[in-house]
């Protein structure tokens, strides 16, 4: 059982599998040291990083979210802007504070080890964590995986170890015709189920507050993203791609030739479309502040598609925002529950792929379409990311991921637009997408999963 807050969780760039849950993981490790009565007696800490988190963990700043967590901090309350310095001054050092209050010795290059031809059994993410004492007994070891989206699972762990497990959803739902069909009964949108699901966690009040909050921190992104109040949106993107935001630029062009006569340019739409897309995924890939939706690597396609309801559309309200996000959550928790978010399990359809499909459900939500359109929309969006494969280039999120969330967010547009023309009916439906898409990605060769072993990363000259 997730909420919505589940799948829309605020944390840092540059990857949600990759930064964000190893941050987790590594909070939870120390957090155990402190709980069992072990981290006075902790003398050293070895991380070893598994699979995709091995193979492209430079680049995504794994060795980042490890350090990170270990010093006690958690994706959605770290400040961005100090996490550069305070790397950079413990590696001088060579000390760490273990959550923030018992100091060991601490070497980076030393004590981080990033295994990517070695895969544990559970998941292609995977991290083990080894405390020992000052005499080299071993006090703990404890294995992690990264799951997709910030998702984070316990070796051994069971899956109803979650804390809201004990809750009844008063409409549960596991499938996409579940869920369609229990709206249809009780004359619900997918929405307004949602909202009396999360009713079992809190109050429907407290519920739009939250989901008004996630939308902010998108807004907040995006403006960042654009160099609104943003003096480092003008420097380029860490790594050596030596990439150069693009949204910045994009962003002025638009408002200089935006002369008020709408239909001047019948494409102008899609060009704000992609400013909104990249501008956040760019944030994302310098580290700031995102919402994974459902991951980091794929978070500028909900965004940029909600800015374009909130922007060209006159019906837009506050309440469609609610609805949009709502939805879209709905979306998320199919593919949640029946395939995979997870790039390094199932390539790009489990990151882009879903959130395009998440993005045109929730538009065509916003836009009055029934369940059955939002269904239908839902499935358009995925049905043509079949296939898409995780290639980062150098390991970094940038290329192809940034252009991938702006093609993402027009295609989740145009997939709403032909749900709305039609009538709700169609011959694929979104149960069948989501199983195809998991089979798909089970067929996927490893080296398009996120490795950086294949596709665009093998093929583009790094600078």
């Amino acid at each position: 059982m997730l909420s919505v807050f589940d799948i829309f969780k605020v944390g840092i760039g540059p990857s949600s599998s990759h930064t964000v849950g190893p941050m987790r993981g590594a909070q939870m490790f120390a957090a155990a040291l402190a709980r069992d009565g072990l981290l006075a007696r902790t003398h050293a800490v070895r991380v070893k990083l598994y699979g995709s988190l091995g193979a492209t963990g430079h680049g995504h700043a794994t060795d980042l979210g490890v350090i990170l967590g270990l010093l006690g901090e958690m994706p959605d309350t770290v400040d961005p802007a100090t996490v550069r310095p305070r790397i950079d001054a413990m590696r001088r050092s060579h000390e760490l504070m273990l959550l923030g209050r018992h100091r060991i010795a601490f070497d980076p290059v030393r004590d981080i080890e990033f295994i990517g031809d070695q895969f544990l059994a559970e998941h292609p993410n995977g991290m083990q964590l080894i405390a020992t004492a000052v005499d080299g007994a071993e006090l703990a070891d404890r294995c992690y995986f990264s799951v997709g989206g910030g998702f984070v699972v316990e070796g051994g762990a069971t899956a109803t170890a979650d804390a809201a497990s004990g809750l009844a959803w008063p409409f549960p739902f596991r499938t996409g015709d579940e869920l369609i069909g229990q709206a249809t009964t009780q004359g619900l949108s997918v929405a307004q189920l949602m909202l009396a699901n999360e009713a079992a966690w809190r109050p429907p009040e407290a519920v739009r507050d939250g989901v008004l909050r996630t939308w902010r921190v998108m807004q907040q992104c995006v403006q960042r993203g654009l160099g609104i109040d943003n003096l480092q949106a003008g420097e380029r993107l860490p790594g050596n791609l030596n990439i150069r935001r693009r949204a910045p630029q994009l962003h002025r062009e638009l408002l200089a030739r935006d002369d008020g006569a709408p239909g001047a340019d019948p494409l102008a739409a899609m060009d704000w479309v992609n400013a909104f897309a990249m501008a956040a995924n760019e944030e994302n890939a310098a580290g700031g502040r995102v919402v994974t939706a459902p991951t980091n690597g794929a978070a500028g396609v909900v965004p940029a598609v909600l800015h374009y309801y909130v922007k060209f559309h006159p019906q837009a309200s506050e309440d469609g925002i609610v609805d949009f996000l709502l939805t879209a959550a709905a979306i998320a928790m199919l593919y949640k529950a029946n395939a995979s978010i997870s790039g390094a399990e199932v390539g790009c359809q489990g990151e882009v792929g879903v959130a395009c499909s998440m993005a045109a459900g929730a538009l065509a939500a916003a836009l009055g379409g029934t369940p059955a359109q939002v269904e239908n929309a839902a499935e358009i969006g995925m049905e043509h990311n079949l296939g898409l494969t995780c290639d980062p280039v150098g390991g970094l999120v940038q290329i192809p991921c940034i252009e991938r969330n702006a093609m993402g967010a027009v295609k989740a547009i145009n997939a709403a637009r032909m749900a709305l023309r039609g009538d709700g009916s169609h011959y694929v439906s979104l149960d069948a997408v989501i199983r195809t898409m998991m089979q798909t990605g089970e067929d996927m060769k490893s080296k398009y999963k996120e490795t950086s072993l294949g596709g665009l990363a093998v093929n583009v000259v790094e600078c």
